[in-house]
């Protein structure tokens, strides 16, 4: 019986808005969702700020797209990645599309890929508007990609002033916990790890310093987690601290 094929992504990749030091980093992440069938770039190559991409191209069989700057203040790379998403979304040939860019501008973009039922994979900086951050299936920040972002053998993650600290993960993750109340109040953290994929887009653990969400709730201190062997792990709320527990330990 022959193995099922992954799924066949498209990455289109706006050069003025993404740095080429991330492509290591980005073709590893696409790799995890499917094969990167086709992969293209745009931007102005004649360009200071894009020609630090014409070293990578050839690495990663990216076929650039030149879109010489013929008036100043219009994007044409923008309008030729469009119209060349819109093409590749009508041959059916793809089951997603990876969009490396952190402009607004391709929000409407992504919304109407996932109209026709194709999956939209966002790539670009912590300051990309919330538009098309939620427009996408999934949005992974460039920050979590660069070669600076190492692992130090302890299940985290090391990086610039890019991090934010656990506490901040704390309030969706009780959300979440909240929505999918049980009797116990214990919630497997792989369906935890799910609602929160859905919920918000961009919700990633190396983004608070830590390459697994088991390592990031632990660091939190809010939350309980039982790990019984045989059983999958699973987290609930920690119980706030009745009058006499705190008397009794004072």
């Amino acid at each position: 019986m022959p193995e099922p094929r992954s799924p066949r992504l498209a990455v289109l990749i706006d050069a003025d808005n993404a740095s080429a030091k991330i492509v290591d980093g980005l073709f590893e992440e696409i790799a995890k969702i499917g094969e990167a069938s086709v992969r293209r770039i745009y931007g102005d190559f004649a360009n200071a700020r894009s020609k630090a991409w014409i070293d990578v191209l050839a690495k990663h069989a990216i076929i650039p797209q030149q879109q010489f700057a013929y008036t100043t203040g219009k994007n044409a790379s923008d309008i030729t990645l469009v119209i060349d998403a819109m093409d590749l979304l009508h041959s059916g040939r793809f089951d997603g599309f990876c969009l490396v860019s952190s402009d607004s501008d391709f929000t409407r973009l992504a919304s109407r890929i996932r109209e026709q039922g194709i999956d939209v994979f966002g790539f670009g900086e912590q300051k990309t508007p919330e538009s098309f951050r939620q427009a996408c299936r999934r949005f992974i920040y460039t920050e979590n990609l660069a070669p600076s972002v190492v692992s130090n053998g302890a299940g985290t993650v090391q990086a610039a002033s890019s991090l934010r600290p656990p506490s901040a993960a704390t309030p969706i993750i009780k959300r979440v916990i909240a929505e999918m109340e049980t009797e116990d109040g214990w919630i497997p953290l792989g369906a935890v790890g799910a609602r929160l994929a859905n919920l918000a887009s961009d919700f990633d653990p190396r983004t608070f310093g830590f390459k697994k969400l088991s390592d990031l709730i632990k660091k939190t201190n809010s939350f309980e987690v039982d790990h019984a062997e045989g059983r999958p792990l699973r987290i609930r709320l920690k119980s706030a601290p009745t009058k006499s527990s705190v008397k009794s330990a004072t």
